[in-house]
């Protein structure tokens, strides 16, 4: 994939919650609380992670273990599938945390030839370590996304402004796409 295209559609895809939460602040703030036990969208969220997770195994050249690939493949895909089952508690939480790792890992791979072409590679470097910390915190205690979704909701006025500096920085990074990031 391109740093352009990939830019472009992390933006626009960030940008799509705070557009929602400028809106409608109020309705926001019940989908946002609702998330962290969200059960049918953790189910989704875990077979996407799942499914982009087996994928990339399998398209990954490991010559030491191309014996063992399948049984590896469906060991990640049964552990995928029976984390919907055995771990309800927070699985949207956990789900989105493996999401944030893979997603990070696609913008290094998608970053990392580009790095020394323009600094503001960076940025996108940067925001993928932070999807790094986020995964690696909630897998470790999902709890805590609840509790910062909680705090960032309390009032309309906190929900608007988070949204606005986030909808800024989206706004920034589909730019970036667009002018900088052009033909990389």
């Amino acid at each position: 994939m391109k740093l352009s295209l990939l830019t472009i559609l992390l933006g626009a895809g960030l940008s799509v919650p705070q557009i929602y939460g400028l809106a409608r602040p109020k309705d926001f703030t019940a989908t946002v609380r609702k998330f962290p036990r969200n059960y049918p969208v953790g189910v989704g969220l875990m077979l996407l992670a799942t499914g982009w997770f087996a994928w990339i195994v399998n398209n990954e050249p490991i010559a030491d273990f191309s014996a063992f690939k399948p049984y590896m493949l469906a060991g990640f895909v049964a552990v995928g599938v029976l984390s919907c089952v055995f771990v309800r508690d927070f699985l949207a939480v956990r789900a989105l945390a493996v999401i944030f790792l893979l997603l990070a890992k696609l913008m290094v791979d998608t970053c990392r030839p580009h790095l020394d072409e323009s600094p503001f590679v960076l940025v996108n470097q940067t925001l993928a370590y932070l999807f790094v910390l986020g995964g690696i915190i909630f897998t470790i205690a999902p709890w805590r996304l609840r509790d910062w979704l909680e705090w960032f909701t309390a009032s309309d006025k906190i929900v608007r402004a988070g949204c606005a500096v986030r909808l800024a920085f989206d706004l920034f990074l589909v730019g970036l796409g667009l002018t900088v990031f052009r033909g990389m």
